[in-house]
């Protein structure tokens, strides 16, 4: 318990602070720490007018002056609310304006929708190696499957659910369907086995914008040191319960190995440090861009999950699209052929959104089919680019299947371990702690 004298001191100091004025809701407090207005949004900003005058004057703008414009745009895009404008994050605007115009420009005329719909997968990939190289978290895919689902729901129950073809019972199968998807998303997007430092005591790391930025700074200051590694012992007693660790038996140079600089602990086996959360995970997989977390031992089944249910939920609807859109038609035979689709709007609508359903089925599936091949081999994606940046590990079905070795004990034994994955009470595997 603090001393008296000390609680009596806090409470002086807490006294003599002043109030701060409550804000109305168009007020906010900026990234500077100061107060600002929504009307001023536009005011005060030399990037800005900077790079409105490059634009002008056709001159190239340094990258620094880009990210200082769109941090300056990210921090003052905020809307009207109690007690203070709220920050909205402006990655999770582009798919709620842009698909609706893309899908709708798409099904005026066949030649739009192949160039539109083969252009889309290619405009996200771009957008995904943008970020990935910044090393930014982004909510655009989290937002682009969120809207797709719901979007496409939509258009279901608008376009295709009144043409008759369509019974309650599949209504309701579909809706259902749906709704686990939202539910298996929303645990796997839960906590996903963040390592704890010792400095946390006990919290979960914060994954917020501002505190990411703060760690990526302390980072390239961190190192290891010989006061950490006479530590580690002392901190894998508190921080690793399970018993994961596997420095009791190995030489400094295996510790320093595991030792992560940038969280200032020892990591377990298989756990890795994600770059874009800034944590280390239990068992990491890989960070995925589409639920926006990392997917580790805590949640790797639910991501499961959550995937498989899309894939039987999205082949469910597509199948019940095609066959109210083009009757008396095999669902292969309808997608590539289906006369007189593009004679009214509602149809060739329909269809544009099924091919846009096909597209990020396949991709969702070639997820999930490497996904099943790692489970059964019992290996992590991050240990697959690991094993081919090394070269080392068996490689089958030219580099589909990637198997390092190490960690295999068989089909079966693989999968029962997979399904125990983030139960406290189960040890971890003899062959975990080598």
């Amino acid at each position: 318990m603090a001393p008296k004298g000390n609680r009596k001191t806090a409470k002086k100091k807490k006294a003599e602070e002043p109030e701060l004025e409550p804000l109305c809701c168009c007020e906010y407090i900026d990234r500077n720490g100061e107060k600002n207005h929504l009307v001023a949004s536009f005011c005060d900003c030399q990037d800005l007018d900077e790079g409105c005058e490059r634009w002008i004057t056709c001159k190239s703008l340094h990258p620094e002056t880009f990210e200082r414009i769109m941090d300056t745009i990210s921090d003052r895009f905020r809307i009207p609310w109690l007690r203070g404008a709220k920050k909205v994050n402006i990655s999770i605007l582009p798919p709620l304006i842009l698909l609706p115009v893309f899908l709708h420009v798409a099904s005026w005329h066949l030649l739009l929708g192949v160039i539109i719909l083969t252009s889309l997968p290619a405009l996200a990939l771009g957008y995904y190696y943008l970020t990935h190289r910044r090393k930014d978290r982004t909510l655009f895919f989290l937002s682009l499957g969120l809207f797709s689902l719901g979007y496409m729901y939509y258009v279901f129950l608008k376009e295709v659910a009144p043409k008759g073809r369509v019974g309650h019972g599949q209504l309701v199968t579909l809706t259902c369907g749906l709704c686990l998807i939202l539910i298996a998303l929303q645990q796997a997007k839960k906590n996903p086995g963040y390592l704890r430092s010792p400095e946390q005591n006990g919290s979960l790391p914060s994954t917020s914008p501002a505190d990411l930025q703060n760690r990526k700074g302390q980072e390239k200051v961190k190192g290891f040191s010989g006061d950490s590694l006479g530590s580690v012992n002392n901190r894998m007693v508190k921080d690793d319960p399970k018993g994961y660790s596997r420095i009791l038996a190995e030489s400094p140079n295996k510790v320093k190995e595991d030792w992560c600089a940038k969280c200032q602990l020892v990591r377990p086996a298989r756990a890795w440090h994600c770059r874009i959360c800034g944590v280390c995970v239990r068992r990491m997989d890989h960070h995925c861009i589409w639920i926006n977390s990392c997917v580790g031992e805590s949640n790797h089944r639910s991501f499961i999950l959550a995937l498989s249910l899309f894939l039987l939920t999205s082949v469910y609807g597509i199948t019940l699209a095609l066959d109210t859109i083009c009757r008396d038609r095999s669902i292969f035979t309808a997608l590539f052929y289906c006369p007189g689709v593009y004679a009214n709007y509602s149809s060739a609508l329909s269809f544009t959104c099924v091919w846009y359903s096909v597209i990020v089925t396949v991709g969702m599936a070639y997820i999930f089919l490497i996904q099943l091949i790692n489970i059964s081999y019992n290996v992590t994606e991050r240990e697959v680019q690991r094993a081919l940046r090394e070269k080392t590990g068996r490689r089958l079905l030219c580099g589909l299947i990637v198997d390092p070795g190490r960690y295999n004990r068989g089909f079966l034994r693989n999968w029962h371990q997979f399904s125990t994955l983030g139960a406290r009470s189960l040890p971890p595997p003899a062959e975990d702690i080598v």
